[in-house]
């Protein structure tokens, strides 16, 4: 799938992690306004710089004026993070690699997860921060897992049900609702978990050391 970075305006990300995803194939980086700051703290050159420039240090923007190519976006009906997105559905992405999407403010944390859900449909988001990463799901999935790897699920209303094959405390028809019920830090027995997923979208979350180091990340 072709697939892009988006650095967004919250924790910056670490380079390393940027790095690897350009290395499988997310060459492109789009700076979704503030995220600008970021790339330029970590020596990194977006090829995008989008939004509507309220976070974006005027330094920052001097210096990337000649390397990349800014979009002004002056619409306030949707934040910097969806401007971005429309703009890499546009131009044929299937695969967002989020980054920066949380921080320090809680606000902005949930947004950028809703929108994870709100562009489901129009777009795979796949959300990295810190020591996770976040893969959404509606339909049957089978998941590579290394034994004793942590696997936390989500979902967001009572259609939702999940059945589990190879998780330490197993699914059956289970019903995670938001703010009800999870299934926080379950446990792969296994080196393949399958979820039967229906009635809507899951949030699965997983360690993203672990993918890293075991080459899991674009197999899942």
């Amino acid at each position: 799938m072709k697939s892009c970075i988006i650095i967004a305006n919250g924790d910056s990300p670490k380079k390393g992690i940027i790095k690897y995803l350009q290395t499988n194939g997310a060459t492109t980086i789009i700076a979704a306004d503030g995220g600008a700051n970021s790339a330029y703290k970590l020596g990194i050159v977006p090829n995008y710089i989008i939004g509507d420039f309220d976070s974006i240090k005027p330094k920052v923007r001097k210096y990337f004026s000649d390397k990349s190519e800014i979009i002004k976006f002056k619409r306030q009906d949707d934040t910097d993070v969806e401007k971005s997105l429309k703009f890499a559905i546009e131009k044929g992405y299937e695969t967002v690699y989020l980054l920066g999407s949380t921080g320090n403010r809680i606000d902005h944390s949930i947004c950028n997860l809703g929108i994870v859900l709100k562009f489901y449909n129009r777009i795979r988001i796949i959300l990295l921060h810190g020591k996770t990463i976040l893969h959404p799901y509606s339909k049957d999935v089978s998941l590579q897992t290394i034994p004793n790897e942590v696997i936390s699920l989500y979902a967001f209303n009572s259609e939702t049900k999940i059945t589990s094959e190879g998780l330490k405390y197993p699914l059956v028809n289970t019903v995670l609702r938001f703010g009800v019920s999870e299934s926080t830090s379950n446990v792969a027995l296994v080196n393949e978990v399958k979820l039967k997923i229906s009635g809507g979208i899951i949030f699965v979350i997983r360690n993203l050391k672990v993918m890293r180091k075991n080459g899991l990340i674009f197999k899942s």
